[in-house]
């Protein structure tokens, strides 16, 4: 039963990326996708070091402790999902809003452990299984403000991350001007007056 868990979610997550990783902002989504990567991994190989949860039945057993599928693909989209969701939200907002994705997710968690092989709580408890989904969110979307301050001329709803050519401008209106006033040397339009 834990494979086809697992399968469905991986080809559910496979289904769902294109929708979620859309083309306009496609650069902030995929610095937030990896970001939440090495987040995700770095913590859960932390705890899973510490003997605090372990996931008897995941993908590639023999090479990771850790659930690649969740660290890697559902977690990442989710955090993806979270930053469009939370974008524009002030600080009160966000704390709502994070409300929305931690505690459904930590029931989830919490039913799957008690049912599933999935998850394995040795010293964990579904209290600590919170706190860290809302320290994953709130960490990824403090990142996410910080380079909304440093690049304030990236604004996620409105620009498509396209630099700007200088060819591409328009002429300004002195050098309209300018050039309209200038003759050429063989301009014969004065004689056919």
């Amino acid at each position: 039963m834990e494979k086809i868990l697992l399968r469905i979610l991986f080809a559910s997550s496979l289904a769902a990326a294109p929708f979620i990783l859309k083309r306009n902002n496609l650069l902030m989504y995929l610095t937030v996708f990896f970001t939440k990567c090495v987040l995700s991994s770095s913590i859960d190989s932390f705890f899973i070091k510490k003997g605090h949860i372990s996931y008897p039945v995941r993908p590639l057993s023999k090479v990771f402790d850790t659930n690649i599928l969740y660290d890697f693909l559902f977690y990442p989209l989710l955090s993806v999902i979270w930053i469009r969701y939370s974008y524009q939200s002030k600080p009160r907002e966000l704390i709502t809003r994070s409300l929305f994705f931690s505690v459904p997710m930590t029931l989830l968690q919490w039913f799957l452990e008690r049912k599933t092989d999935l998850f394995r709580w040795k010293s964990w408890s579904v209290l600590h299984t919170f706190a860290s989904l809302n320290f994953t969110l709130f960490t990824i979307r403090g990142f996410v403000g910080l380079l909304k301050r440093i690049t304030p001329e990236i604004n996620v709803r409105e620009r498509n991350f396209v630099e700007e050519r200088p060819h591409s401008k328009m002429p300004s209106p002195e050098f309209i001007a300018s050039s309209a006033n200038y003759r050429l040397p063989n301009d014969n339009y004065a004689q056919i007056q």
